[in-house]
This record gives structure tokens, C-alpha cells and sequence, in this order.
């Protein structure tokens, strides 16, 4: 099979095309014949060497959501069968080992796609997807009519966020650039900042909960937008250590997350896909040997939605 593996951290250049035998599924997995996959931030930061406990695991083959047909099951695996559609976040913080025709996962960390719903849209359901609604839900679960402010709201994480809180009944406030209002608002955003125009912090008041995407000082920056007692959740690892301490010296709270493999989480979202209610927007689609391009799409930090890489 054909496999892109990665030697050396550095530029998209370093991912490497090899053929590969087709792995074999353990007793707890299952063997995937891949469809489509979703590139995500944390691949290109894998990638040039932004998360250094990679390093011992070098060479390694990335990619961590998945969308293919089982080929085979391994003998403890009971929920599945042969020939069905799955999607998922798979091994994740591990090696993923999505970027290759074939690719084993453990079953836990799948679930059936919906006869509607396309290969694509479901492997752009499983990272963005699952850190929107982990954010939104587990740690000051938001509520109907609380006001929600999202960074980067047309982004990965941010549009499947927008769509989460309205279906939670939350009210909706989006950052973004004035280029992507109108699909900010289209998501279900009650109101879309322009983050290039606004000094968003004097313009937004009563913030019940904050899904920061961004990191730095836009957790200083939203924390004089929220309530006391109100909550922040903080996703970019390397920018947000101290959101905690910031949070609590104004009696607020504050969370940095890493989305973790929950399957109820991902049955979820595979329901709100089912049902329409959870819609992926897909800005760009490449070929499997594009891939050099799909992370430099992702590096530009301009992605509306997801980009999906497809066999």
C-alpha cells in the first residue's frame, strides 16, 4: 500500500511517499480501507517539530481523522462488521497512522457513518468536531440562553462550535474577519466580530462561556468580556498555560483542553450528522498525492471550515 511517512521534522517537503505492507488488526481493532481524511493544525505542528515528544517516535505516519470501509476485524471486536463505514479520531495522542491507503484503529475510537452522509464530511467530524463539543460540555456545560463567545469562529474547531452551542439553545457571538461574516452568521452566530476592525473585548459584555481557539493574549483579551464566575476554555497547548492562574485572579475560571477519544462523544456527533444538524464545511479537497499542499493550506491560517484529503 501507499503510505506518507515522516523521517525528520521541517517543511512539508519532509513527508515522504513509501510503500508499505498492509498492517493487521489486533484483537481490538480494525483493519480500514481509507477514504478520506481530514488534515488538522495539530499534524502540521507535529510535523515541524512543534510538539517535540514526537521526536522518539520518529519515523512516524501521521494523521489522526479517518473515514474508510472495514476489510476486517480483529477476534474481540463485536460492534462492527465487515463492509461497514466508519469514521473516527483514531489512536489520538499517539501516531494515527492515517496517511496511508490502509490503516488500523482500535474499535473504540470509531463509529458508523450515516447512510447520508459523505466520506469527506465525516472525516472532517472527528478532532474539530469532538474538541467543539468536549469544550462546550465538559467542563461548565453551557446552557440555554448563557451568551457564548467563539474565536475564530469560521476556523476547524470554531464553525463546528458555532453549530453546537445554537443546538445547545446557547446565544452566539463569533470572531472572525469580515470576509467570513456572512458564513459565520449562515453557521447560526447571533452576531460576527470583525477581530481586524474591533477591539472585540469593548465591544462584547456578559460572556457566560469562551471557547478560545486562539491562545496568547486573547485569553487577557476575553476574560474582560465575561461575567464573574464565568468560564474559559483555552484549546492551543502552547499558548495557553496560564489561562487557569489569569482566569482565577478575576474570579473566573479557566481550562486548557486536549481533546480526548470518547465514543459516546463521537456517537453524538455521528447522530447530529445523521440528522443534519451538524453540517462540516469543506473549503478545500485534495488528492492523497497533494498532501504537500493540504498542509500548506492548513499553514496559511486563512482555512474557512475543514480541507479533506481523498483517495
Amino acid at each position: 500500500m501507499k503510505a506518507i511517512i515522516l523521517k525528520t521534522f521541517g517543511p512539508a517537503e519532509n513527508l515522504e511517499y513509501i510503500e508499505k505492507e498492509i498492517p493487521v488488526a489486533g484483537p481490538e481493532e480494525i483493519l480500514i480501507k481509507t477514504r478520506s481524511i481530514s488534515i488538522n493544525p495539530i499534524d502540521v505542528k507535529v510535523r515541524a517539530g512543534q510538539r517535540p515528544a514526537f521526536k522518539e517516535k520518529l519515523p512516524l505516519i501521521l494523521g489522526w481523522d479517518i473515514a474508510g470501509d472495514i476489510i476486517s476485524s480483529g477476534e474481540n471486536v463485536k460492534t462492527f462488521k465487515t463492509g461497514d463505514r466508519v469514521f473516527g479520531m483514531i489512536c489520538f495522542p499517539d501516531p494515527g497512522n492515517a496517511y496511508a491507503e490502509f490503516t488500523v484503529a482500535p474499535a473504540k475510537d470509531l463509529a458508523i457513518i450515516p447512510t447520508h452522509v459523505a466520506y469527506a464530511e465525516a472525516a472532517c467530524s472527528g478532532i474539530a468536531a469532538l474538541t467543539a463539543l468536549q469544550a462546550l460540555k465538559n467542563f461548565a456545560p453551557v446552557q440555554a440562553n448563557q451568551r457564548v463567545l467563539i474565536h475564530a469562529a469560521a476556523g476547524g474547531v470554531g464553525h463546528f462550535a458555532v453549530q453546537l452551542a445554537k443546538y445547545f439553545g446557547a446565544y452566539v457571538i463569533g470572531t472572525a474577519s469580515a470576509g467570513n461574516k456572512d458564513f459565520v452568521l449562515d453557521l447560526g452566530a447571533n452576531e460576527c466580530i470583525d477581530y481586524k476592525t474591533t477591539v472585540f473585548e469593548d465591544e462584547i459584555k456578559d460572556i457566560d462561556l469562551v471557547i478560545d481557539t486562539i491562545g496568547g493574549d486573547y485569553i487577557e483579551r476575553s476574560l474582560k468580556t465575561m461575567k464573574a464566575g464565568a468560564t474559559i476554555v483555552s484549546i492551543p497547548s502552547i499558548l495557553n498555560a496560564q489561562v487557569s492562574q489569569l482566569a482565577e485572579a478575576q474570579g473566573k475560571h479557566g481550562y486548557p483542553l486536549l481533546v480526548k477519544q470518547n465514543t459516546k462523544d463521537l456517537n453524538f456527533i455521528a447522530d447530529l450528522l445523521a440528522k443534519g444538524i451538524l453540517k462540516p464545511f469543506i473549503s478545500h479537497v485534495f488528492s492523497f498525492d497533494e498532501m504537500v499542499a493540504a498542509h500548506r493550506q492548513i499553514e496559511s491560517g486563512k482555512t474557512r471550515g475543514k480541507i479533506v484529503v481523498s483517495f
